[in-house]
């Protein structure tokens, strides 16, 4: 059975917007490999239509960047009600019943869905129950600012349990965390 993982660089505050401008500083060899390692076992990618639209826009003119290649020969997966159509290559809208089709999707063969941002819909995988890994790069500092927070003030409880912690020289902490045993939080 595929998993879903989702992977996020995250400040100690919870921001997950616009990584680019404060997690550069940290990236090093060891966050390199643990983003390598985030899609290692994916051969596919799920991603809300925001993400999709700001992706889609930038990555085909972008080839030849680091992961330029990946991104744009990777089967895309984009939960959306409203984009019509899907124009990046290798991308499937998947629309209506989206539980039913994110779980038949997880029952076919193949390697792990990942997942880099689509903070909404990743809380709403938690919320069903979907998604089987949570994966964060803890940056060590309070950016302050940005709306777009993993879990804002009004986001009901959901329970999780570590899976494996690894703190790196520059002071990032690598957590992964799935969805708790029933009964546990």
């Amino acid at each position: 059975m595929r998993k879903i993982k989702s992977n996020f660089f995250i400040s100690l505050d919870g921001v997950v917007e616009s990584p680019d401008k404060w997690h550069f500083p940290y990236f090093d060899d060891e966050m390199g490999a643990a983003v390598g390692a985030g899609f290692a076992t994916a051969d596919a990618m799920l991603m809300g239509r925001v993400l999709y639209d700001e992706w889609a826009a930038y990555w085909p003119e972008h080839a030849d960047e680091p992961f330029g290649d990946v991104m744009n020969s990777m089967k895309k997966y984009v939960v959306s009600n409203s984009l019509q159509e899907a124009a990046w290559e290798n991308s499937e809208i998947i629309s209506g019943d989206v539980t039913k089709k994110l779980i038949d999707l997880k029952a076919q063969d193949g390697g792990d869905i990942a997942m880099s941002g689509s903070a909404t819909t990743v809380r709403w995988l938690l919320r069903e129950g979907l998604l089987d890994e949570l994966n964060l790069l803890v940056h060590p500092l309070a950016v302050g600012s940005g709306l777009a927070r993993l879990f804002p003030p009004d986001e009901p409880s959901i329970p999780l349990e570590l899976l494996s912690a690894q703190p790196f020289k520059t002071g990032v902490l690598n957590l992964s965390y799935g969805p708790a045993k029933d009964g546990e939080s």
